[in-house]
């Protein structure tokens, strides 16, 4: 509510004007990893890491935005939206995606401002879109879904920033529940919530600091790998559309017509939409000891078949390891390279866990991991603080 507060503030000194306010949350994703662009199963959240958007109709045809963040401000027409090499793509590409869906879209004043940490894979810019969008959905009255949304912040990331995103970042945001995570699929763009209220467990984010070059191209070589598999597949089996559909019985029918490489990042796909599946059984059945055990199961397969983790994620995930009866799960999350693990710690437990890591880590990499404990968060929505005296 301070963050809140203080992005209010700035918008009333800068525009003399009452806002709306939306929170717009960043996400995790607990397991299903490079399986959205399979068609796949994923189980993200979304979290109270956050930005916070004051806005209100400018009167005209200018966007008139501000990053509290950054002390930084745009302006530009929704009639001339060029992109350019900063955060206001995000915004420009949703406002060219209304105006795509014949939307009465108008020109608006905007603060924005959070506490998601940066680069740490979090998706802020998935927050950045989803928040944005919302926002103008509601004070134009624009009659969009939420799955409207999340496809039009897709967009946005494919067209004005580049970034062949799926639809998971997203659709977290905008869906997220308290005390729950998603099973998504991301075939139908369905899901169900599913509790997860373990009072003794603590969700902690080591972040490794480390942010490797390769790791756009590497993303793109493990796509082309799975799409390669799934061309020769599809050629003796012409109905299975995806990964998705392809059994690990099928796939190794199939090993001696693919090359060694294709075959591996194949089949981790194949399993980690399996593990998905049973990870949501497990959590049905509340047991957190299972499921913690599929997801170490995940890192050494990202690390080892699919190739995108690094010497530092896969040494957090190792003192985990060493910790098994109090870090009951911890695994790389996101493309790779680099980035957070995701750790769940028993209550109590969480600050020694940490010194040992803190120790560890400096000793072996010279540098000092974040630590970031998260809860889980309701998706995109307004709110409204309590009234002061001027």
């Amino acid at each position: 509510m301070d963050l809140a507060k203080h992005v209010v503030s700035v918008f009333k000194e800068k525009f003399k004007k009452a806002p709306a306010v939306f929170i717009a949350p960043g996400r995790i994703n607990l397991i299903g990893e490079h399986t959205d662009y399979n068609e796949g199963l994923v189980m993200p959240t979304a979290i109270d890491k956050h930005l916070v958007f004051a806005i209100a109709p400018s009167g005209n045809d200018r966007c008139n935005i501000y990053a509290a963040d950054f002390g930084e401000g745009v302006t530009f027409s929704i009639h001339d939206l060029n992109p350019g090499q900063t955060w206001v793509n995000y915004l420009m590409g949703m406002v060219d995606g209304f105006q795509r869906s014949g939307l009465p879209v108008r020109g608006v004043d905007c603060v924005f401002g959070g506490n998601i940490p940066s680069g740490a894979g979090l998706s802020s810019s998935a927050a950045l879109c989803c928040g944005f969008g919302f926002a103008l959905n509601e004070i134009f009255g624009l009659g969009l879904s939420r799955l409207d949304l999340v496809k039009t912040a897709q967009g946005s990331e494919h067209r004005f920033v580049g970034a062949m995103v799926g639809i998971m970042d997203q659709y977290a945001s905008l869906f997220g529940e308290e005390n729950s995570v998603m099973l998504l699929d991301c075939r139908s763009m369905t899901h169900q919530y599913l509790p997860f209220q373990f009072p003794e467990i603590a969700i902690l984010l080591i972040d490794s600091k480390v942010k490797h070059a390769i790791a756009s191209t590497a993303y793109n070589d493990r796509r082309a790998a799975c799409e390669e598999g799934l061309w020769i597949i599809q050629k003796q089996q012409p109905d299975v559309q995806s990964l998705r559909d392809v059994s690990r019985v099928l796939l190794f029918q199939n090993q001696d017509k693919l090359r060694e490489d294709v075959f591996v990042k194949c089949l981790f796909v194949v399993e980690e939409i399996a593990r998905t599946r049973q990870a949501a059984t497990l959590l049905q059945a509340s047991d957190l000891k299972g499921f913690g055990e599929l997801m170490y199961q995940t890192h050494w397969g990202l690390s080892q078949a699919y190739e995108v983790s690094c010497e530092e994620l896969d040494m957090l995930v190792t003192l985990a390891e060493e910790e098994r009866n109090d870090v009951i799960g911890s695994r790389m999350m996101g493309g790779g390279f680099g980035g957070c693990t995701i750790n769940l710690v028993r209550r109590g437990q969480e600050e020694i866990f940490k010194e040992k890591v803190r120790q560890r880590y400096f000793t072996t990499f010279k540098k000092e991991p974040d630590f970031y404990p998260v809860k889980l968060s309701k998706g995109v929505h307004a709110i409204s603080l309590p009234k002061t005296n001027p």
